[in-house]
């Protein structure tokens, strides 16, 4: 119980500080809104760590990687099953969604206009004025070093951040004064993130207090809904599409396998909320299922950084929560192609750690949706909600994963050729 309440103090204490928020919300309605500067210190904390959190985060991790064995075939095989996982994980994310509204409100006008930055007529026009390919070189790319320092510039200083931590890795030796230099800088940086959601509970449950009293009670069921509807798909995902997978790896015996050793680590993920806690369990298990050494240890690690069924599956909750909140259209298969792969690329920045690390794929999915910084805290207390369930099948998603990599690079008789490995270990042993 002690470890229980050690590894869920975080949560509790947030989610205890969001219902205590909700509360005074309804019950004082618009006078709850003289609470709100509380959580803009919050929200300021946040976007001003913003910018140095993307640069180290990426451009060290990206130095880091080192080439593993069997690199050409393992590596191919472990991006095309993290894709197609990935965009099976997406597309369940966008049906369970798309037709249940997450959030009822008939004033989303009001509200986007409360948490939007004043923006002139000029600047309107001009961005009218802007072709499809000048607007993607403006995305992707600055014509001033300065401008990647604003939080306006996400989607190029991400492009640079990797460019920079590419250049890293290729350098090699020569590199190495400056990736020690950066990653003591991540770690600091780091370390302030964890302070700043030390503040976290007064933040957003004054926020949620000012939200609520402002717009009302629809709010705080929608976050209720969210919870619920997310858990449910969770729990399917994680029965249904795990077991077809464990099938698709190794028939009958792969189910067998899969379900005799993935216990553990779904408790352990539970238990931490953290793919990273997870690791080593999930190495382990993944090796008892039969999978070859290499394989293991190479598509655990990855699947920790790259591959999150369960943070997917919940960036498509974030999106389509802000979708209903804001009125947003999204008929036409273009815009449906588009949040899917927001949704996508968002999940590829979310970082292995508790609490708190989802922040920058938060801010990615606000930039490329076009709502206004504000709303992070919005996505914030979502992520809150969903992040037990979410990283259960984030960790959980790279042990079957592993095993459908040993399929495709050890054959078929994967599974036997381990066991004939073990047999002529032991035998040697003896000898």
């Amino acid at each position: 119980m002690k470890k229980f309440l050690s590894n869920y103090k975080s949560t509790i204490i947030l989610l205890v500080a969001i219902f205590v928020g909700a509360i005074i919300g309804i019950c004082f309605q618009e006078k709850a809104t003289i609470l709100s500067p509380l959580g803009d210190i919050f929200l300021n904390l946040l976007l001003v760590i913003i910018v140095p959190l993307i640069f180290l985060t990426i451009t060290t991790s990206i130095a880091k990687m080192k080439q593993p064995k069997r690199f050409g075939k393992i590596m191919i095989t472990i991006v095309g099953v993290f894709i197609v996982t990935s965009i099976i994980a997406v597309i369940v994310g966008f049906l369970s969604t798309y037709f249940v509204k997450l959030v009822d409100t008939e004033d989303g006008k009001n509200i986007k206009a409360s948490l939007e930055e004043v923006v002139s007529d000029e600047e309107t026009e001009e961005e009218e004025d802007i072709t499809i390919a000048d607007r993607t070189v403006q995305l992707l790319t600055v014509d001033d070093f300065q401008k990647l320092l604003s939080k306006d510039n996400i989607i190029a200083l991400l492009v640079f951040a990797i460019i920079f931590g590419i250049a890293m890795n290729i350098s090699g030796e020569k590199a190495k004064p400056v990736f020690e230099f950066l990653e003591s800088a991540n770690v600091i940086v780091n370390k302030i993130v964890q302070i700043i959601m030390y503040y976290a509970p007064i933040g957003l449950g004054c926020y949620f207090a000012a939200l609520v009293g402002s717009f009302g009670a629809s709010i705080a069921v929608g976050y209720l809904k969210t919870f619920i509807v997310y858990t449910l798909v969770a729990i399917a995902y994680y029965f249904i599409m795990y077991t077809v997978y464990a099938f698709l790896a190794g028939g009958k015996k792969g189910i067998i396998a899969y379900w005799k050793n993935c216990l553990p680590s779904t408790f352990t993920a539970l238990a931490t909320c953290s793919s990273a806690a997870t690791i080593p369990v999930n190495i382990e298990n993944t090796k008892k299922m039969g999978v070859s050494e290499d394989i293991a240890e190479t598509t655990i690690p990855l699947g920790t950084s790259f591959h999150k069924d369960g943070s997917i599956i919940g960036s498509m909750f974030k999106i389509m929560f802000l979708v209903c909140l804001f009125g947003t259209s999204i008929a036409t298969p273009g815009e449906i192609i588009g949040i899917l792969g927001i949704a996508l690329l968002a999940n590829l920045l979310v970082t292995a750690v508790p609490i708190g690390g989802g922040t920058i794929s938060e801010m990615l999915i606000i930039t490329m949706m076009g709502y206004p910084v504000a709303a992070l805290p919005i996505l914030t207390i979502i992520a809150t909600i969903i992040d037990p369930p979410a990283t259960m099948l984030n960790a959980v998603g790279d042990t079957v994963s592993s095993m459908l990599v040993s399929r495709i690079v050890d054959g078929k008789e994967w599974m036997k050729k381990d066991k004939s490995k073990k047999r002529k270990t032991k035998k040697n042993n003896k000898e």
